[in-house]
């Protein structure tokens, strides 16, 4: 069909017509999923029964529930040391294997191949290396550093940390992608002008490639932060289906599952911690969204 102008008339619903597929996606696997979660919370619904409307007594329950403030204080000091880890360990990593010497193709794959191996495997690679008589408490003895093993995977505070260690270690060669691609919009130009200005390494680091790659910093910030609020399998390999000793290092996922779970799973009251995480999840985003647009103001 056209118009008096000789164009081609476009009906006003076919733009509509190629988003419906996506949109469809979208509300049945993520915003239908959610509404449902967040019905579920105000319910005391369990696996087996459906529930009756409670109000907000799972919030209640949850604010008095010590496992849960032990959960959300694992979660968020995860997210506290591992952040910087994953911020800065990885753009440390991307400056060394920018470098084009030879051979330097093998580090950069060695460094990201932890990122494609299964969590699966390297939290069992972990345990071995970890466990009381593994590879790292063998060494420390043949050396005499320690007298007794270390108790990294039997000791709730060693056990996050360990688990700490492995999230780093598999995500150190993700987010060093991220930073080459950054890397590789840093001019040269800028590099060689400092350098005959006399700046060393060090200072064309800290006063060009920093203030350059920033706003990758503040997106790795916001991923690994994500990432690290919803850390639930290292932590379930290396400390089993408990947490830890007494459930000392679960995280908020960790508890979520635990009490979701089974025949006797309390549907509502493990949504309602979902929404809690949802919300700490959405603050620290929105910290993030706040300091990227400091940063561009």
């Amino acid at each position: 069909m056209e118009t008096g102008t000789g164009l081609p008339h476009r009906r006003w619903w076919i733009p509509y017509l190629f988003l419906a597929p996506g949109l469809a996606m979208v509300t049945l696997f993520s915003l239908w999923p959610f509404v449902n979660t967040v019905v579920l919370s105000l319910t005391d619904a369990q696996i087996l029964r459906g529930g009756s409307f409670v109000g907000l007594d799972n919030y209640r329950r949850a604010f008095a529930d010590p496992d849960f403030w032990v959960a959300t204080g694992n979660s968020v000091l995860y997210l506290l040391v591992v952040v910087p880890c994953l911020v800065l360990l990885p753009l440390a990593l991307a400056v060394l294997v920018q470098a084009k010497i030879p051979g330097i193709g093998f580090f950069r794959s060695a460094f990201y191949t932890p990122v494609i191996a299964s969590a699966v495997v390297v939290g069992l690679i972990w345990q071995w290396v970890l466990r009381s008589d593994g590879l790292v408490n063998t060494v420390f003895q043949r050396l005499h550093l320690v007298s007794e093993p270390v108790p990294f995977l039997t000791d709730s505070a060693m056990l996050l940390v360990s688990a700490m260690i492995v999230t780093v270690w598999k995500g150190l060669g993700y987010y060093m992608v991220f930073y080459l691609a950054a890397l590789g919009n840093v001019s040269a130009t800028l590099h060689e002008a400092a350098a005959i200005d006399g700046a060393g390494p060090v200072r064309r680091f800290f006063s060009i490639t920093v203030p350059q790659v920033k706003p990758m910093m503040l997106l790795v910030g916001t991923l690994s932060a994500i990432s690290a609020l919803r850390v639930f399998t290292e932590i379930y390999i290396l400390g089993g289906e408990s947490g830890g000793p007494g459930g000392g290092a679960r995280t908020l996922p960790f508890l979520i599952r635990q009490v979701g779970l089974g025949f006797s799973g309390e549907t509502g009251y493990a949504s309602a911690v979902s929404i809690l995480l949802f919300l700490l999840t959405l603050v620290f985003s929105l910290l993030g969204r706040r300091l990227s647009k400091g940063d561009e103001g």
